[in-house]
């Protein structure tokens, strides 16, 4: 049975910036060696988070890059802007406000602080729900 994750951003410190949550989720991937999909909003966001991965933790490692390049099959974690279509993987973060479509595994939304932001998420679980996903929720 599929799985969604919903992370609910509570901790200041994810607060005041949301990606570095994202950041802990692909680490977590990557050291499980869960080849990850990260779907993001737009391509400026796609950059900061390429940016992010680089810097979040010095000891850190996380082979990613943006979608749409050769390489795609062999990077552990590929970040896909709108626009660009990737074969499914077992793992995706979805940071978009629409349910993913493709076969995934497991699915983990971040879903941001502020309660106006949240609606989308209500209405992702319901969807997941009726897909037929287990779900579950976390505050982070």
């Amino acid at each position: 049975m599929p799985r969604a994750d919903f992370y609910l951003i509570d901790k200041p410190r994810f607060r005041e910036q949301p990606l570095l949550l994202v950041c802990e989720l692909a680490r977590r991937a990557y050291a499980a060696q869960q080849p990850t999909l990260i779907l993001v909003h737009d391509f400026e966001q796609a950059e900061a988070l390429d940016e992010l991965l680089w810097d979040f933790d010095p000891d850190a490692y996380i082979p990613h890059q943006l979608a749409g390049d050769d390489d795609d099959a062999n990077t552990a974690v590929l970040i896909v802007p709108p626009g660009i279509e990737t074969p499914d993987r077992p793992l995706l973060i979805n940071l978009r406000e629409a349910c993913p479509a493709g076969r995934f595994e497991r699915v983990l939304e971040v879903v941001a602080a502020e309660p106006d932001a949240r609606t989308g998420s209500r209405d992702r679980w319901r969807e997941y729900q009726q897909r037929g996903f287990q779900l579950a929720k976390f505050d982070m």
